[in-house]
């Protein structure tokens, strides 16, 4: 199941060129950063402050790059791993007190960037994700420094085994896991949850289109993280909805793959026969290229298997 924009019939996800008002060419980019930009400064209290001057800037190369683009701009010299990571960090600092679509980042993210540059320099690569900074919501299992909560306080300095299977499959492929992103507290599995994307540990998720809308959820940092160029794609979870409503809400593209076709070890669970991790990103590629990272070759049963592609 699919949620996305308009930009899917060209099979892609609505993208800042897509939408136009009045020929003036009002980009989802110029939109979405005045709206993060103006409601801040708003929120500040200071009118002042919402001279565009930081809009006036030519905006960063990697401004809602798909991950192709972004392997050619590493492939070329042209941008680094560390300097990829380091610009996504900024982006976080700057909105996430806005918009709390990250619950923590990584604090070996950059370490890990520089690991992956260099074994590029050598001529090693990965996979299709190398050097390409992830977000992943907060129910998946991170055998690192981060924690794993599912945005409960509950869970706070609980010790995982190991990595979940999904964030193992990533890491094989080169991602950096930079961080992980908020969350309906226990993906919603909890009672009286009368709203979306609120968790003890991360706050309240906001839609970066309108702070005022409802995000949808569960996964509702995945969804804002991406629609808002916090990370270059993001992972989240469904058992009903949780994926492709957030994607929806936020313009973005969400993939619920049939349950089993990607391994639901390591993901704190509500039912197995329904749960699954699914990719979130901006555009339909960034999905395929995720999911194609993501899955498992569960189905050789039967003489059913699982498409190479």
């Amino acid at each position: 199941m699919l949620a996305g924009g308009l930009g899917n019939l060209e099979n892609r996800a609505m993208k800042p060129r897509d939408i136009t008002a009045n020929g003036d060419g009002v980009s989802r980019r110029k939109f979405l950063g005045t709206t993060l930009v103006g409601s801040a400064a708003l929120l500040a209290g200071g009118l002042n402050s919402l001279v565009p001057r930081s809009l006036s800037a030519a905006a960063p190369s990697f401004i809602e790059a798909t991950i192709p683009e972004l392997q050619a701009l590493m492939s070329s010299g042209a941008l680094t791993s560390v300097q990829l990571t380091t610009r996504y960090l900024h982006r976080i600092a700057r909105f996430n007190p806005l918009l709390h679509a990250v619950i923590e980042t990584n604090p070996d993210a950059l370490a890990i960037a520089a690991t992956l540059d260099a074994e590029r320099q050598s001529g090693q690569l990965r996979g299709p994700l190398h050097g390409i900074p992830i977000l992943v919501k907060d129910n998946l299992a991170t055998a690192d420094k981060m924690q794993t909560t599912a945005g409960s306080l509950a869970l706070v300095g609980s010790i995982v085994p190991s990595d979940s299977v999904v964030v193992n499959r990533l890491r094989a492929a080169g991602a950096v896991i930079l961080g992980k992103a908020n969350l309906s507290e226990w993906a919603n599995f909890r009672g009286n949850a009368p709203f979306n994307g609120w968790s003890a540990r991360g706050g309240f998720t906001r839609d970066p289109y309108l702070l005022s809308f409802d995000p949808c959820g569960s996964s509702s940092g995945s969804a804002v993280a991406a629609a808002a160029n916090l990370c270059a794609a993001t992972v989240g979870t469904e058992t009903d909805g949780s994926v492709v409503c957030p994607s929806g809400n936020n313009l973005n593209v969400g993939l619920k793959p049939t349950v089993g076709l990607v391994s639901q070890d390591g993901i704190i669970p509500i039912a197995h026969s329904q749960d699954t991790a699914g990719p979130m990103c901006r555009t339909v590629t960034d999905v395929a290229i995720m999911l194609g990272v993501m899955q498992i070759a569960l189905w050789s049963s039967g003489g059913h298997n699982v498409p190479s592609d």
